[in-house]
């Protein structure tokens, strides 16, 4: 029996490496092998069904974003058959949370799998990043140019100050960047799992590399977000083991405070008509948006939904903001989903950082970079950025209990040797 179960364990790990290599590179096809199951979809599935045969307890899958994401995904399917909208985008987001579970099911059930989530994380860093500096050396057209990081051009009429704007392996160089900005911190958590000097010096090459991606995307929120990241990634690592219980309330109570402010700040803008130019016009669309529709105008329509807004005939794919998408696409429940799943992740990924967690502190990064560059953007309304974003909220919040007055982790990963911790 022992084969057998190696090979049933082995499921959810090839499960997960197929999610994060299709999020990296589009690597399997979108075309469903039988109704509506695709391969990703499958997979998941399958490392599902693998995780609760040799974990079958209640809690390998509890967490404490449940509530969270029983909100969100109920505000989902009430505007999507209220609403009489399409159902697929309401899929997607189903597939996305079973990636969610999928992370926290691998982690409780094999502590050890955090490396081999780290190792995947390099190598599809790596693809991406290359890919991008290969267009950027080669001079290969992206359709995207900029002179400096301030002014779009047009790449044939820009002339020889236009730079080439990367995209990687994603269809424009905001959603590369995002991308970039989430996984890699989580890739230079594989500086860890080995103790040979010269590995990890290969390993923070990489993830320079990456960062160096960023800059090739010449997006505004993604080089900010990236130095956010940085910054958070290294002040993690060195105070927040240093906090005490209040020290985490009083960052959670900051971060909370924050969150409502910049909400209030967006609210304010949208009624400033063209205060920000394009996005302002986009996040009053969204609000006026929710006025009319309490409901949400269905998940996946309010890119439609804000161009017909805003006059001009400009051609909106989303919101321009995370938050503010979720308003407009599925109503008041949702927004409050989203504030809910932002809120209790931060302040997870906190206090396993306060806790000595390496792979908390990376997940705090890779969040916080994340969440800045959502204040003026929605990469997550590309599946595979969104099933990315659910995977790495799966590896944070498998870090603390699934319940709110349990002390303690149920795994963590430490230290080089990444000994594992236990309630």
């Amino acid at each position: 029996m022992a084969p057998v179960r190696a090979i049933v364990q082995a499921v959810p790990l090839v499960a997960t490496a197929i999610v994060m290599l299709d999020a990296a590179t589009d690597f399997f096809p979108d075309a469903p092998l039988v109704g509506v199951i695709t391969p990703v979809r499958l997979a998941v599935l399958a490392g599902l069904v693998a995780t609760a045969v040799t974990a079958p307890r209640l809690a390998t899958f509890r967490t404490r974003l449940d509530l969270a994401i029983a909100l969100l995904l109920l505000s989902a399917i009430a505007t999507t058959y209220v609403g009489g909208h399409p159902d697929a985008p309401l899929r997607a987001l189903m597939t996305a949370l079973a990636t969610f579970y999928l992370l926290v099911g691998v982690r409780r059930s094999q502590p050890e799998s955090w490396r081999a989530v780290a190792l995947l994380a390099l190598v599809c860093v790596a693809a991406a990043a290359t890919s991008a500096f290969a267009q950027v050396t080669n001079e290969v057209p992206t359709g995207f140019c900029r002179t400096g990081l301030f002014t779009d051009v047009d790449c044939d009429g820009g002339g020889a100050g236009a730079m080439i704007r990367a995209t990687g392996t994603f269809a424009n160089p905001n959603l590369l960047a995002a991308f970039l900005v989430l996984l890699t911190p989580i890739a230079l958590l594989t500086a860890v799992t080995v103790a040979e000097r010269t590995a990890r010096v290969a390993v923070v090459t990489v993830g320079l590399l990456a960062y160096g991606a960023v800059l090739t995307t010449f997006s505004r929120a993604g080089c900010v977000a990236a130095a956010a990241g940085l910054l958070v990634l290294g002040g993690a690592y060195w105070l927040a083991p240093r906090l005490g219980r209040w020290g985490v309330r009083t960052l959670t109570t900051v971060g909370l405070a924050g969150l409502a402010a910049v909400t209030v700040a967006l609210w304010v803008v949208s009624r400033a008509g063209d205060a920000l130019g394009v996005r302002g016009q986009a996040w009053k669309a969204a609000v006026d948006l929710a006025v009319d529709h309490p409901l949400g105008v269905g998940l996946g329509r309010a890119g439609d939904a804000v161009s017909a807004a805003v006059p001009g005939g400009r051609t909106f794919v989303h919101a321009h903001n995370m938050w503010l998408n979720w308003l407009a696409e599925a109503g008041v429940a949702g927004l409050l989903g989203i504030l809910l799943v932002t809120v209790i992740a931060v302040a997870s990924a906190v206090r396993a950082a306060r806790e000595k967690s390496v792979a908390g502190v990376v997940g705090l990064a890779a969040l916080t970079g994340f969440f800045l560059a959502a204040t003026v953007d929605h990469p997550a309304n590309l599946d595979r950025i969104a099933m990315l974003f659910w995977l790495v909220l799966g590896l944070v919040m498998a870090e603390v209990p699934g319940g709110w007055r349990e002390s303690g982790t149920p795994v963590r990963a430490t230290g080089r040797s990444g000994r594992r911790a236990r309630r």
